[in-house]
């Protein structure tokens, strides 16, 4: 089953009434990670007035969030919906206020919150991970020009070639895919390629 990432970190920030919002997001796979990015954002911004937080992770379906001080609601559980509503796990996000002195209610709140989060993983770059297996060809240089199209019509990934006394090709495709490929790339190439699987991988689609 395929799941929705974040690669790296990514950031963003905007002013509300005089109060800075920054929003940080990054790829936490464990809930330790998770712990680690929101305390180095708290060591980063000590003198801000919250360092609010959500994370979503497949490690034991955990997902978490907190308003750090901000009126219950206004803070963690918008910057979850965010990540929930792109469908992103093994995401951690942390919104940063510096309060500028100018209240802006409940609704202004979850308004900012949610805005930063949005922004922030906007920013970030989007991982579509599904299982998929790595086949490694070897074929000759006549069949080299009937297989693409039919790379393509499966929608594998190349991610190697080597030419030399024949052709080399490592691609990825979908799990359900497989047995389908392999029989139509046999029969383009007249039972003239190797064909060797080298297992499940997660790999991006995206």
């Amino acid at each position: 089953m395929g799941y929705k990432t974040v690669e790296g970190d990514a950031k963003a920030s905007f002013t509300e009434k005089k109060s800075e919002f920054i929003g940080y997001v990054r790829h936490t796979a464990t809930e330790r990670e998770a712990l680690d990015f929101i305390a180095e954002i708290r060591s980063m911004h000590r003198k801000a007035r919250h360092n609010c937080y959500a994370y979503i992770l497949r490690e034991n379906n955990i997902s978490r969030h907190s308003d750090d001080g901000e009126p219950s609601g206004t803070a963690g559980a918008p910057i979850y919906d965010v990540l929930s509503h792109e469908g992103l796990c093994d995401v951690s996000v942390v919104v940063t206020r510096y309060f500028g002195g100018i209240l802006l209610g409940t609704g202004g709140l979850v308004r900012a919150y949610t805005k930063a989060a949005q922004d922030a993983v906007k920013n970030a770059v989007i991982l579509d991970i599904e299982t998929a297996v790595r086949l490694s060809l070897s074929l000759e240089y006549s069949c080299y020009g009937r297989i693409g199209r039919i790379i393509t019509e499966f929608d594998a990934r190349t991610e190697n070639e080597e030419f030399g006394a024949g052709v080399d090709v490592t691609l990825y495709v979908r799990e359900e895919n497989v047995r389908a490929l392999e029989v139509k790339l046999t029969d383009a190439c007249d039972g003239k390629i190797i064909i060797k699987n080298e297992g499940v991988f997660e790999y991006n689609f995206g």
